[in-house]
């Protein structure tokens, strides 16, 4: 058995190897940081500031409104937004009020809608005016009592700018039904105190939808302790930040539970200065990381690839970013040094899942970091390795099943018995991950055992040849997914984006990968794409490519 959990010798001498958490609500990390830090800024929107002690403010203003229409402690309440400071302003007012709130993609169709809403039982909704037909057409299909609708130009009238976030101008929603509401109502003639709601850390904060290890899509439930604890182990990671005087710089989606953590509840706790970017722009982004000076920027992949590659990048003083948590996706070498080298920040690989709240893992950011590894488990995180189908642990290097313990693991999943106890079956989360441990404690994510190939008997883990990939001087993007193939059962199948201006030829790649791999894992279909189908947050959706 994993004792004495051999990665701690790893930990840099600032980063603490336990904790204490507090027993408080998700909230009191935004109360703290207005009392101790108010007049210092909490929001940065299109160049329009909100303090600490103005955003306490609307969030328990919000929160009195819930109340006052009618919402219940313990309800459900789903948050179909986008980065804007009205989701902020709701997601903590809806704690403070007693919700539990389910995480919604603005972008989801009205089916995905009607699972969602259909499955948690949300009676309240808050979203943009824009998507107020669809969810109108909803309203009989679901549980909803209230819609709370409002727009990107309601709260900060001015931003006219905003507007290429609309196909029209926003028009003003009349609640002319008693069950909807405007926001900006709302806030503007609720009580500037909140709700006597005893919320108690134990509590579900969050539903937040996965397809988990089965890939049925089910509401992770996530407590306020544990939301709470991981927030606490990433503010460890960061040794050198400094309370009130780092600015954030989140362009991930908040509705994702990464984003949550590592952006907007790590900013509240080190009272940093959060930059929301509604939708990501590579031009855009680039011209705010010159003009507001981010520090920290969370990201996944991609976004730390299409920085590193934009042609003009040299342009922009990107040089204030100190330090990046890469997470969502595997992080190419490549991307790090090229990252790294533009801009000076240390950027490291880190891993999670939504069931966890999401972090487990991370190079240190100041300490020793290994090529190619998620790094080491976080504070009061244990983790090893085990045969899938016999959960037996395996010996240090062979390859098995990452599965995890820690205070960030969550509660199970909504109304699912049967899949909870699969997912935390021996008191331990199975992330569904393949992975292997070294002798020094990292670990080294493989593939997802549904995405492992099997070539005539022998196994090819798609992560290691897209690594090779990655090397190859006009490859920009790479994927490999199997193939079926009628005397090997799979085939290795490569899509590759081609760098701009150049002409990579199949042949060419396989030679490339021949001198770097072994025969059976050379991909023998090559197939050239204009780009790579990926989610909102810039995972690489290889279940379409397949």
């Amino acid at each position: 058995m994993i004792v004495e959990k051999p990665w701690l010798k790893h930990y840099p001498a600032d980063i603490p190897q336990t904790l204490n958490y507090p027993d408080q609500p998700l909230f009191a990390l935004l109360d703290e940081a207005a009392q101790k830090h108010g007049k210092a800024t909490a929001l940065i929107y299109f160049g329009q500031k909100i303090s600490y002690e103005q955003l306490q403010e609307m969030t328990e203003r919000f929160a009195a409104a819930l109340v006052q229409i009618g919402a219940q402690p313990g309800e459900k309440i789903s948050l179909m937004l986008p980065n804007i400071p009205q989701f902020v302003i709701a997601f903590y007012g809806a704690l403070k009020a007693g919700l539990t709130v389910v995480q919604t993609n603005p972008l989801y169709t009205e089916d995905e809608l009607q699972v969602v809403l259909g499955d948690s039982q949300a009676e309240t909704l808050i979203t943009l005016d824009r998507f107020y037909e669809k969810v109108l057409h909803l309203k009989g299909k679901a549980n909803l009592k209230r819609i709370i609708v409002t727009g990107v130009q309601e709260f900060f009238p001015g931003l006219l700018r905003l507007g290429y976030l609309l196909k029209e101008r926003p028009k003003r929603i009349r609640p002319s039904p008693p069950s909807v509401y405007l926001f900006s109502d709302l806030i503007r003639h609720a009580p500037a105190h909140p709700p006597k709601i005893l919320v108690r850390p134990s509590e579900i904060a969050l539903f937040q939808y996965t397809g988990g290890t089965t890939g049925i899509p089910k509401g992770a439930m996530l407590t306020h302790k544990n939301l709470v604890a991981n927030t606490l182990q990433a503010r460890a990671w960061f040794p050198r930040v400094q309370p009130a005087q780092e600015t954030c710089l989140c362009v991930l989606p908040l509705f994702h539970v990464y984003a949550m953590t590592v952006a907007l509840n790590l900013s509240m706790a080190i009272a940093a200065a959060l930059i929301l970017v509604p939708r990501f722009q590579i031009d855009e982004l680039l011209k705010t990381i010159d003009r507001q000076r981010p520090t920290l920027l969370p990201g996944a992949p991609t976004l730390y690839a299409a920085i590193a590659n934009h042609s003009r990048v040299r342009e922009y003083n990107v040089s204030s970013i100190k330090a990046c948590i890469s997470g969502s996706a595997p992080l190419p070498l490549e991307v790090k040094r090229r990252f790294e080298e533009l801009t000076g920040a240390s950027l490291v690989e880190g891993y999670g899942l939504s069931e966890a709240s999401p972090v487990t893992h991370c190079n240190p950011l100041y300490g020793r970091q290994v090529a190619g590894s998620i790094g080491i488990p976080f504070p009061d995180t244990n983790a090893k390795i085990v045969d899938p189908a016999s959960g037996r642990e395996l010996p240090v290097g062979e390859i098995g099943e990452l599965v995890i313990q820690g205070p960030q693991v969550m509660a199970g999943y909504w109304n699912r018995p049967e899949e909870t106890a699969m997912a935390l079956r021996g008191g331990w989360l199975h992330t569904g991950d393949l992975a292997r441990m070294d002798e020094d404690g990292y670990f080294y994510i493989v593939d997802r055992l549904k995405e492992m190939i099997i070539c005539s008997g022998l196994k090819v883990y798609p992560r290691e040849v897209e690594e090779v990939l990655y090397k190859h001087p006009k490859v920009l993007e790479a994927a490999v997914v199997g193939a079926p193939d009628a005397y090997r059962g799979e085939t290795v199948k490569a899509l590759i984006v081609p760098r701009p201006g150049t002409s990579p030829t199949a042949d060419e790649i396989k030679a490339f990968c021949a001198e770097h791999l072994a025969k059976y894992k050379v991909p023998t279909i090559v197939e050239f794409r204009e780009s790579l189908p990926k989610s909102i947050i810039g995972k690489v959706l290889k279940k379409e490519l397949r």
